[in-house]
C-alpha cells in the first residue's frame, strides 16, 4: 500500500539503537516469554471482551500484560485514519509497530483488530520476534455478529450510511493458517480464554506461576 511505504521510505536513513538490556533479561525478571497474541474477525466476533479476559487472566498469574485495543488506538494514534483499504493497511502497520516495541521490552501483547487483509496480519507477523506472533481467528458468522451489534453500525452500513464496512461493503480475508480459532459464538468467552492460555502454556511462552519460570539464558 502507498501509505505504508512513503511511511518507511521518509526514515530511511534512521538507524535502530539497541538496548544494553536484552529481550531474555527483561523475559528473566518478567517470568514469562514475550509474546503478541493477534486478535482477529469480525466485528462482533467477540476480539475485544476475549481480549480483556484473557488480559485479566494473565495478569493474575504474574503476567505483563497489555490490550492494544482497536478503538482505543484510532482515538489517539490512529486517529488520522479513515477505512480504506490504504488507511486500513496502514492501521496495522502502526498498530505492529506498537506491538514490536512493547514485546521488545518483554510483555505479553494482546491485539484485538479486524485486521481483514492477510497480507497486512503477515506483514505484522514478520515484526515480531519469529515464534512470538500467535493469530487468534475469532470465528463467529455473520449474522450472529449482526445480533451483536448493539451499536448498530451493521445496520447503517447495509444502508449505506457506512462505507468499507468489513462483512457488508469490505471484504474479510479468512485466516489460512492461523495458531488458533475459538469458535466464539459456539464457546463462553472464559474457555476461549483458556484455549489461548493452553496454547501459551503448552508452547512455553507462559508457566502456571512466575515461581515456575526458568528464563536464565542471556542472564
Amino acid at each position: 500500500m502507498e501509505r505504508c511505504e512513503t511511511a518507511i521510505s521518509r526514515s530511511a536513513n534512521t538507524v535502530w539503537q539497541h538496548s544494553a538490556i536484552t529481550q531474555d533479561q527483561r523475559e528473566y525478571r518478567n517470568g514469562h516469554r514475550a509474546a503478541v497474541v493477534w486478535l482477529t474477525g469480525l466485528s462482533g466476533s467477540g476480539k475485544s471482551t476475549l481480549a480483556l479476559g484473557l488480559e485479566a487472566r494473565l495478569f493474575q498469574l504474574g503476567c505483563n500484560v497489555y490490550v492494544c485495543d482497536g478503538d482505543n488506538i484510532r482515538h489517539g494514534l490512529c486517529g488520522d485514519l479513515g477505512f480504506s483499504p490504504e488507511d486500513r493497511a496502514e492501521n496495522i502497520r502502526r498498530v505492529s509497530e506498537v506491538a514490536k516495541l512493547l514485546s521488545d521490552s518483554g510483555l505479553i501483547v494482546i491485539t484485538a483488530f479486524i485486521s481483514p487483509y492477510r497480507a497486512e496480519r503477515e506483514r505484522a507477523r514478520q515484526r515480531i520476534f519469529p515464534g512470538s506472533f500467535i493469530e487468534v481467528y475469532c470465528r463467529c458468522p455473520l449474522h450472529v455478529c449482526e445480533d451483536r451489534d448493539v451499536k448498530g453500525l451493521y445496520r447503517r452500513a447495509r444502508t449505506g450510511e457506512i462505507h468499507d464496512f468489513t462483512g457488508i461493503s469490505a471484504p474479510y480475508e479468512v485466516p489460512e493458517h492461523p495458531e488458533l480459532v475459538v469458535d466464539t459464538h459456539l464457546f463462553s468467552i472464559e474457555a476461549c480464554v483458556n484455549r489461548i492460555l493452553e496454547y501459551l502454556v503448552d508452547r512455553s511462552l507462559i508457566f502456571t506461576g512466575p515461581a515456575e519460570c526458568n528464563l536464565g539464558a542471556g542472564i
